[in-house]
């Protein structure tokens, strides 16, 4: 009785092409492969004709499921390719590693589970909210045994030994060297040997052995150990590279069963999930990420003539964008991969030759579309499948039978979706979508489109499904069985947290999207109370849209706007009795954000289209502008209001422009006024003559320091408006009224003529300010 031991590095084909013809060597009666013993109960589900790579298992505390731990798998996995030997031949399988029930009780949250090295940890990824940063890893991992080859080598060995190989093979990439040394190996016998042979050597210097690798390896000893006392044979060891000298020579059983002995265990469950190309190509978590996903891919699907269908796909893909991709531009790229491996001396064009051959011929030396290429081939949108049998949570089954039923496809790669309200499928999609935000799985993200598709009865979504998702629908969970009771009571749970009347309005909108009933309820129960008690006025002002846009388009969701009314009439009118004391004495910055509260009293009126609101609000307008101590900005943009609505006409508006842009008041207060008045559409200002008379009047009025300070203003508030709109404004000024004092004489004061010479310096940077060209002649 033996065993045999693989060493292998995961994700590559090449390496799981060698261990395929080494198991069909030593044709094994029993198979260890590096792994969670916790996901046995699930092992057999990966020979069911609906499991597609890439998987993932995902182990997880029931309790805890933020600290769930993923082990992905392509179809180039080592460990994949050694599971659907054992399964095909009906070969004892087992996984061999610590536990994730006995990792996952351990006191410290940044330990064992979450691992950093490609070939020293098995392929386990910890899930995102447990996940310590690489300063976080380096300070709690202080057991590193001291190395004279200093700190740089032994944190190089800990990411990945085979990159110290690579070093001292004198190759600064080391992907390229695994990938010349392994991934284009023509012949795999002595691999896996020479891999044992350099671990053991490095092991031997002592650099990068941690404690924590100790109880893993002891409790795979002791799995060998079991397998041997069954009776079986030949026994055949897959594990990273790493551990594989440590495995090879059992040794006595007591130490290892000694420092087993009196861990703590909690109970885990296990599934699997669909994993992507795209969470492939991560190092983050663990570190056996791979930069090319789609690539290795590709050389297991087609390891023969691999350059010339690479060649042909990048040709095709290029062609699906309208870009030129010649047949004979695809013969030159290859025969310049081939004739650029052969002076590199390697046996095969890699992914380094093709990419420098397509970068030359099929690109033209665009790195652009070899962009385009890297993200659809070399990483792709690939995610695979699992079957419908395996294991979930109810929340992930309810949601699986939704998307089924919605015909909704669950895709990494970003899918736009136009939703008609009108239709039935169509409104369902969107509440399930909406709901799933309420939970925080954002699968959808409302988006803008150049459709001519719009109005109330239209939604836009850009749908992309992320892996991290899964773990999100077990911690949803708790709140329900069904993605609408989960939706809701974590609806009702926010509407209890929220700390303004801001939050629970936004709330209330998210809510009826989503089509909840009882969740409506609490939250509106909430708004009232809180809009009883509420004493900020910009508080209540931003609560004014979220409701006026309910009250608005309540009957495309079949909710009844007339519910809101009294909250939205009780809102409004104590804003409006707020307002006048609240825009008093405010500095530029508190001015701003009163204007953007402002806006949302105007975004209210404007939907509700309410004559007495529309009264009240332009009678408060009015009595802004004339109110002493309010902020030029509020008083400009009030002004501007007043004028779109034509409550003032151009004698008004010119009479209070002088007003504001009096030499008695402070220039900056002007200057601010100016910039509230700009805001807005140009179409109307370009008729109003008194307002740019008055203009012209206030900067010949200005002194030179005074004009200088302004200046950023001034250009701030012109460059929101469009090249033309600043095109048309400088025409404006241009064809001004030769009488105003900003191009004569003052003949009440007695000035002389203005000095031509020095005004002219000035022309350059008013034409700047709006946007028109400069003629010097």
């Amino acid at each position: 009785m033996s065993h045999h031991v693989f060493g292998i590095r995961h994700h590559g084909p090449g390496c799981a092409r060698s261990l395929r013809s080494a198991l069909e060597v030593l044709q094994p009666d029993a198979l260890l492969v590096e792994g969670p013993p916790d996901a046995e109960d699930v092992v057999l589900l990966a020979a069911h004709e609906g499991m597609r790579p890439p998987v993932a298992l995902l182990v997880y505390p029931p309790d805890l499921p933020q600290k769930a731990v993923y082990y992905p798998f392509a179809e180039f996995s080592p460990e994949w390719q050694a599971l659907q030997y054992a399964l095909a031949r009906k070969i004892p399988f087992r996984f061999m590693d610590l536990p994730q029930s006995l990792r996952l009780a351990e006191e410290e949250p940044a330990g064992a589970e979450n691992e950093a090295a490609t070939m020293e940890q098995p392929e386990a990824e910890q899930s995102e909210a447990a996940q310590p940063n690489a300063e976080q890893l380096d300070a709690e991992q202080p057991d590193v045994v001291p190395s004279a080859k200093g700190d740089a080598g032994a944190a190089l060995l800990r990411e990945d030994p085979i990159g110290l190989l690579a070093e001292a093979a004198g190759y600064s990439d080391r992907e390229l060297w695994w990938e010349h040394q392994v991934e284009q190996r023509l012949d795999p016998a002595g691999l896996f040997e020479g891999l044992l042979e350099a671990m053991t050597a490095l092991r031997a210097s002592g650099i990068g052995l941690r404690q924590e690798d100790e109880p893993r390896e002891a409790y795979m000893r002791q799995t060998i150990r079991t397998a041997l006392k069954e009776g079986f044979e030949r026994i055949a060891v897959v594990c990273g590279a790493w551990h594989a000298p440590a495995l090879a020579q059992l040794g006595p059983a007591a130490p290892d069963a000694a420092l087993l002995r009196g861990r703590k265990k909690i109970k885990v469950a296990a599934t699997w999930i669909p994993w992507t190309n795209g969470r492939l190509s991560y190092r983050s978590g663990y570190g056996a990420g791979v930069a090319s996903p789609g690539w290795y891919q590709h050389l297991w699907a087609s390891p023969d003539r691999a350059a010339i269908r690479w060649a042909a796909q990048s040709a095709r893909l290029l062609r699906s964008e309208d870009l030129d991709a010649s047949s004979a531009s695809v013969i030159e790229t290859v025969r310049l991969a081939d004739a650029l491996a052969a002076m590199r001396g390697l046996p095969l064009p890699g992914l380094s030759e093709l990419n420098d051959a397509v970068l030359a011929v099929l690109c033209g030396g665009d790195s652009t579309p070899l962009a385009l290429i890297r993200q659809r081939m070399e990483i792709g949108h690939e995610m695979g499948s699992v079957p419908a049998e395996t294991p979930s949570v109810p929340l992930a089954r309810d949601l699986a039978a939704k998307q089924k039923r919605l015909r909704l496809k669950v895709s990494e790669a970003p899918v736009d979706v136009d939703l008609d309200l009108r239709q039935a499928n169509d409104l369902s999609r969107s509440q399930l979508l909406h709901q799933l935000r309420l939970l925080g799985i954002d699968w959808g993200e409302p988006a803008r489109t150049s459709s001519k598709q719009s109005g109330t009865f239209h939604e836009n979504w850009r749908l992309a499904w992320q892996v991290e998702f899964a773990v999100k629908i077990i911690e949803a969970n708790v709140w329900g069985n069904t993605v609408e009771s989960a939706a809701a009571a974590t609806a009702r749970r926010a509407a209890d947290d929220a700390a303004n009347l801001a939050t629970l309005t936004d709330l209330l909108d998210r809510t009826i999207l989503a089509a909840l009933p009882e969740a409506i309820e609490h939250v509106l129960g909430r708004i009232r109370s809180q809009a009883a008690q509420a004493a900020d006025v910009q508080h209540l002002m931003q609560a004014l849209p979220p409701l006026a846009r309910i009250a608005r388009y309540g009957n495309v969701r079949q909710v009844r706007g007339e519910e809101l009314m009294p909250v939205i009439d009780g809102l409004f009118e104590r804003a409006m009795v707020g307002l006048p004391g609240a825009c008093s004495s405010l500095d530029d910055d508190a001015a701003s954000q009163m204007l953007d509260s402002l806006q949302c009293i105007e975004a209210c009126v404007a939907l509700l289209d309410r004559a007495d609101q529309r009264d009240e609000w332009q009678d408060l307008l009015g009595r802004l502008v004339q109110q002493g101590g309010v902020h030029g900005l509020v008083r400009g943009w009030c002004c501007r209001l007043l004028l779109e609505r034509r409550v003032f006409d151009d004698d008004q508006l010119e009479r209070h422009a002088r007003l504001a842009l009096s030499p008695a008041l402070p220039a900056a207060q002007a200057g601010a006024w100016v910039e509230g008045l700009l805001r807005g559409n140009s179409l109307v200002l370009l008729h109003q003559d008194g307002l740019w008379t008055a203009l012209d009047r206030w900067l010949h009025g200005l002194s030179g320091e005074t004009f200088v300070e302004l200046l950023p203003l001034l250009r701030r508030a012109f460059a929101n408006f469009e090249p033309p709109a600043r095109r048309a404004m400088g025409e404006k000024v241009k064809h001004l009224p030769t009488g105003t004092p900003a191009r004569m004489k003052s003949a009440e004061t007695g000035e002389a003529d203005v000095d031509q010479r020095r005004a002219r310096q000035v022309l350059p940077v008013l034409a700047h300010i709006l946007g028109v060209p400069y003629d010097a002649s």
